[in-house]
């Protein structure tokens, strides 16, 4: 984008969110400070009777629904009666129209280099493989392997194949027997799971690794720029030459590509019932996860200490912090640095509070209930039992306890294609005093 139409974009924003301000005065006067009012203490409601659902069983956690759906009802509800619902509806569009073109306008021109990708991930010619070496999980992804005829693909680009058969394999020993072949590269076709253990060897042994998306979600793919729509594109990395250099996590001695949960969701997939009935044990299981003292007792930061967070999440680099979504993808794998994301809700006071606490940053201030955010060399993991449910890379395990995790940066060499989507440009904080710069001020020359 040239640099006039992002004063253009920034304009616009400006105007678009100041037309929503000006719909609200002319058409509803005094009444749209009613208008926030009413809608504020909806979402309020909201999220106090969200808490008291999921940590209460039988009769409280139906009247807790049964509130959470009153108060999302009552905002249309009052809105039509005053005839204002028209003005909510018009505001909102202008807001959100806003939002988007002030994203636009911040974001940097120019950023993509010519292979598609950005600067986070900076790449280097490499010498070519000989005897690559590839796992291949069949299941995975639905069958995407046997879809996409990967083994074909690959053999005919001169890799040796390892399709994985219907019983447990090693797939660590797999790659170490490789290795001792004479194997000079090593990769996966499959999900983060299997993508993390062999990536480990790959890592040991300083050998290039390539990533081949044939899992269902493909987040390190995903991180990495790659096409996982179809994978067979990644097979271009074994004769492409290209490379690049990114950290690696380890949690308890393990090594994690994208990140390690612990708390309420480590423990809920740890339960047999899970996997055939997702919903059903999440519910079951949260009333105890969410008031009981037990998985977590304490959290070390490099030092500084978090007490009893419910949810943990450590990441292979920080995950982006303006997705409203939640947390989506990296902004860099060779941040050398662990991203951490702590949540603590002990009742429904706390629940209301993330409201104003969603962006918090971790200080050496007391902790207190809400979502923080940080980033870290070293985060400590303290238990209340001998081990610990984690789940790495959605692979869920029972770690001794306190559990450490660490990163290491540039620990494994990526082979990528030449031709890939790439990593798109982070969606930028929205900062409206540049907004203003941008918008009505000259360019310093």
């Amino acid at each position: 984008m040239t640099e006039s139409r992002r004063r253009w974009f920034a304009r616009g924003a400006i105007a678009s969110v100041g037309a929503a301000a000006l719909v609200l005065i002319c058409f509803a006067g005094l009444r749209s400070l009613t208008m926030l009012v009413v809608g504020c203490l909806a979402v309020a409601v909201m999220l106090a009777a969200g808490y008291g659902f999921l940590a209460h069983h039988g009769a409280r956690r139906w009247v807790a629904a049964v509130v959470g759906g009153v108060a999302l009802l009552a905002v249309p509800v009052v809105y039509v009666a005053a005839h204002l619902l028209w003005v909510a509806a018009l505001a909102l569009g202008l807001l959100f129209v806003g939002l988007a073109a002030g994203a636009a306008a911040l974001t940097p021109s120019g950023t993509a280099t010519e292979t598609g990708t950005l600067p986070t991930l900076p790449t280097r010619p490499a010498p070519a493989v000989r005897r690559p070496f590839l796992v291949m999980n069949p299941w995975s992804g639905g069958g995407k392997v046997v879809s996409f005829d990967l083994v074909r693909a690959a053999e005919a680009l001169g890799a040796e194949v390892h399709l994985l058969g219907a019983g447990h394999e090693d797939v660590q020993a797999l790659a170490e027997d490789a290795v001792r072949r004479g194997a000079d590269l090593l990769g996966v076709a499959g999900g983060d799971g299997t993508q993390a253990l062999v990536a480990a060897v790959a890592s040991e042994h300083d050998l290039p690794f390539l990533v081949i998306p044939a899992g269902t979600r493909n987040h390190f793919a995903l991180d990495l720029g790659l096409d996982r729509v179809d994978p067979r594109g990644s097979l271009s990395g074994l004769t492409d030459n290209l490379e690049a250099r990114i950290d690696l996590g380890s949690v308890g001695g393990r090594t994690f590509v994208n990140n390690a949960s612990f708390g309420a969701y480590a423990e809920i997939v740890q339960d047999p019932a899970y996997r055939d009935d997702k919903r059903g044990t999440a519910l079951r299981l949260s009333p105890q996860l969410m008031t009981e003292q037990r998985g977590i007792r304490e959290v070390e930061v490099d030092g500084r200490k978090l007490p009893r967070p419910q949810a943990i999440l450590v990441s292979n680099g920080a995950y982006a912090t303006n997705d409203l979504a939640g947390p989506g993808r990296r902004t860099s794998l060779v941040g050398g640095k662990l991203g951490l994301l702590a949540i603590s809700v002990s009742s429904a006071w706390d629940a209301v509070g993330l409201l104003g606490r969603f962006r918090r940053q971790f200080s050496d201030r007391s902790y207190d209930a809400g979502l923080t955010r940080s980033s870290a060399d070293e985060v400590v993991v303290h238990a209340y039992e001998l081990t610990l449910p984690v789940g790495v890379d959605g692979e869920a395990l029972l770690l001794p306890a306190p559990v450490r995790c660490t990163l290491r940066p540039g620990a494994l060499r990526v082979r990528l294609p030449r031709d890939r989507p790439g990593v798109p440009t982070p969606r930028p904080a929205l900062d409206w005093a540049e907004l203003r710069q941008l918008a009505f001020h000259a360019p310093h020359r």
